[in-house]
């Protein structure tokens, strides 16, 4: 299993610390996002995973240099990471994952490890981590299922009342979903779309999406200060 690490993002909510910080490696309690979600990898036994840099990647790439870890990490660059979302970003990592299993994970999530332990135990070989919320707006990746928690529609244009919940932005695909996957963002050529419009295509096409409950273990995406702050907050709780 391999996993995928999205770190390519400007992180303009989050200035001014995303000034000289790149958001993956903001510390939350202490630790940089990065560095946590490398250990949450470990813990699972995943030894190999592709980064993608793009802002400030010389200062993610000199981190992972600096802190020398019991796994495989490379890194890809997206040049275009100012005129591009993270469908380009994931469409780069094809030579290195493209018909093979793989988690895919954004770099700015703050969650406890048995997440992710919960989305690789599941039966079915393709899924997300959803997270059930009463607060669901526009900026929210939310998901509709069908009776057996199968995903049938992912997007933030999803209305609140029918969505089941958020997409945390993580994700498993099996080999081939991952080729599926792949074939998607081959033939989609807006580099300014997020990666959901191509989950949605394949799911159109028949791959079977599950979504697993993360229930009560902590897990938030973290987009803005407020966010950071809450984060914060639940690191402290959790001992995350």
């Amino acid at each position: 299993m391999i996993a995928v690490i999205l770190a390519a993002g400007t992180g303009s909510r989050l200035r001014p610390l995303t000034c000289t910080t790149p958001k993956p490696l903001i510390s939350v309690g202490g630790v940089p996002l990065l560095k946590k979600t490398l250990g949450a990898l470990m813990d699972n036994g995943i030894r190999q995973s592709v980064v993608v840099t793009g802002y400030l990647a010389e200062d993610i790439t000199a981190f992972l240099r600096e802190s020398p870890l019991p796994m495989s990490v490379d890194t890809l660059h997206n040049p275009l990471y100012a005129t591009t979302a993270n469908t380009y970003s994931l469409w780069l990592t094809a030579p290195l994952v493209r018909g093979k299993a793989f988690v895919l994970l954004d770099g700015d999530i703050l969650f406890a490890s048995e997440v992710l332990t919960a989305l690789l135990a599941d039966a079915q070989q393709d899924g997300l981590v959803m997270r059930r919320t009463a607060h669901l707006d526009t900026e929210e990746v939310k998901v509709e299922l069908d009776p057996h928690h199968m995903v049938t529609r992912i997007g933030k244009d999803i209305p609140p009342e029918r969505a089941a919940g958020e997409s945390l932005g993580i994700e498993k695909f099996s080999p081939a979903g991952s080729e599926a996957l792949f074939r998607a963002l081959d033939g989609r050529k807006d580099r300014h779309e997020f990666y959901e419009a191509s989950f949605q295509q394949i799911i159109d096409e028949g791959v079977r999406m599950h979504a697993v409950d993360s229930g009560a273990l902590p897990c938030m995406e973290i987009d803005t200060l407020e966010d950071l702050e809450a984060a914060h907050r639940l690191a402290a709780e959790y001992r995350l």
